[in-house]
């Protein structure tokens, strides 16, 4: 089985049509697939301090990739990948201030919070360090 890092790698991303419409996505509209790389990188730009939310994230990695809007679905797929990645690498012993600080975009009301295997209080610390809550 793979690791959660080992997924951070995989793919490529795609921009299609959207297929159908759904939520705040438009069927027509230019739609990037992303990758959790692209999710990975866009999250470490983030500022100390800055906290951003998965619609505002999603509508900028659109923005950045010439497309309307990015896929709902793999988009927090992705999320949840980069935090269980972000977690190992702490785990193998790689500094707090190394990985990738997903607590700026994940809370205790991100869906994507609920299924993180390390629980919250990594994610609620590192909050309340940088004055996020």
């Amino acid at each position: 089985m793979k690791s959660w890092t080992d997924k951070l790698d995989a793919g490529h991303s795609v921009v299609k049509p959207t297929p159908r419409t759904v939520g705040d996505v438009v069927e027509g509209q230019t739609m990037l697939v992303p990758t959790a790389r692209q999710v990975d990188d866009f999250i470490r730009s983030i500022p100390a301090g800055v906290k951003i939310d998965v619609r505002a994230l999603r509508t900028a990695l659109a923005v950045e990739h010439g497309a309307e809007v990015s896929c709902p679905v793999y988009t927090g797929y992705h999320l949840r990948t980069v935090a269980e990645a972000a977690h190992e690498a702490l785990e193998r012993g790689m500094p707090l201030s190394d990985i990738t600080p997903f607590w700026r975009v994940l809370d205790d009301e991100t869906p994507t919070t609920k299924r993180l295997t390390f629980g919250t209080e990594l994610l609620k610390s590192q909050r309340a360090k940088e004055g996020l809550d």
